[in-house]
């Protein structure tokens, strides 16, 4: 058995036409049919029920055409792969939270950069109903966001983020080693809007606290928040944002509820990664594997977490 009688076998399954199929293939329609009755012959099926010039495919052909398909696919997903080991190019589309642009993602992307200098990566900060509705569409080809369970996705853990409660450097709370949610009952509250992941979070660890602060502002960005803080215009929630201890800010870590977010990479399962995607999803996974953040362990059932 021969590849190329696999991709005659291909066109004539797409055409169910012996003329047009040998047309796409550039032989003549006998060398075509000479092809595939040898097919037949090797696995000792009827792959075509033969209509004339046209035909269609028997069960036994079906079956078949599922397994070519993805053996095809395989042998060029390989070669392209190797091509970007040589140095060829390509693209990924990388989709993130917003909160995530100061912590890991920077850091990731560099050393990304060093090993592929020539594969291009496409960057897309969005809330996390974006990120979904992005990876559902085939806007994007890789996610790194908090846990996502949407049909056709894979969702693997990466990292965990502490939470830590923001306050001006000069409140009350500032000097605590450790602070508990409830003693920011009826505080002025900072938070980003409700449809982020990260303010549902948070008030998940508010209700567990059952503490009630006064939300004075809805906001899209976590420098935004920080800023309020540190205005006195209220306290908040947030993983730590580097780099904002010069606007008079304390993180106080939080000795109740247990505060950390998850945070993983996800994609469509739906359809093959492209090799730059897949090239950039190993690399990201591997990172921290090495580090020892996290077992090398991969949710395959579209949606379900592995942790």
């Amino acid at each position: 058995m021969e590849l190329t009688q696999l991709k005659y076998f291909q066109a004539m399954a797409k055409c169910h036409h012996f003329t047009q199929a040998a047309e796409e293939m550039a032989v003549s329609q006998s060398a075509l049919s000479r092809s595939i009755q040898k097919l037949e012959q090797e696995l000792g099926v009827t792959l075509f029920e033969r209509h004339g010039r046209t035909s269609e495919l028997t069960e036994a052909g079906q079956k078949f055409l599922f397994h070519v398909d993805r053996v095809i696919r395989e042998l060029a997903l390989a070669e392209q792969e190797i091509e970007l080991d040589n140095g060829g190019a390509g693209v990924v589309h990388l989709s993130f939270l917003h909160s995530l642009g100061d912590t890991f993602l920077p850091l990731i992307l560099r050393q990304f950069h060093e090993r592929y200098p020539h594969i291009d990566v496409k960057l897309n900060q969005q809330n996390s109903s974006m990120l979904s509705e992005q990876l559902t569409s085939g806007e994007t080809d890789i996610c790194l966001c908090s846990t996502m369970n949407e049909p056709d996705t894979a969702w693997m853990y990466l990292w965990s983020e502490e939470m830590f409660l923001v306050v001006p450097e000069d409140h009350p709370l500032a000097q605590k080693s450790r602070v508990n949610l409830r003693e920011i009952e009826d505080e002025p509250f900072v938070a980003l809007k409700p449809e982020y992941t990260l303010r549902q979070q948070v008030n998940q660890f508010l209700d567990l606290a059952e503490s009630h602060p006064q939300i004075v502002f809805e906001g899209d960005e976590v420098h935004t928040l920080v800023s309020f803080v540190a205005a006195h215009l209220g306290v908040s929630i947030l993983p730590h944002v580097p780099c904002t201890e010069h606007l008079g800010v304390v993180f106080v870590p939080i000795s109740f509820p247990l505060c950390k977010r998850a945070v993983g990479i996800a994609w469509n399962t739906s359809r093959p990664l492209s090799p730059a995607a897949m090239t950039f999803q190993q690399f990201t996974i591997h990172h921290f594997v090495h580090d020892g953040e996290i077992p090398l362990t991969q949710s395959q059932d579209g949606g379900k977490a592995a942790r």
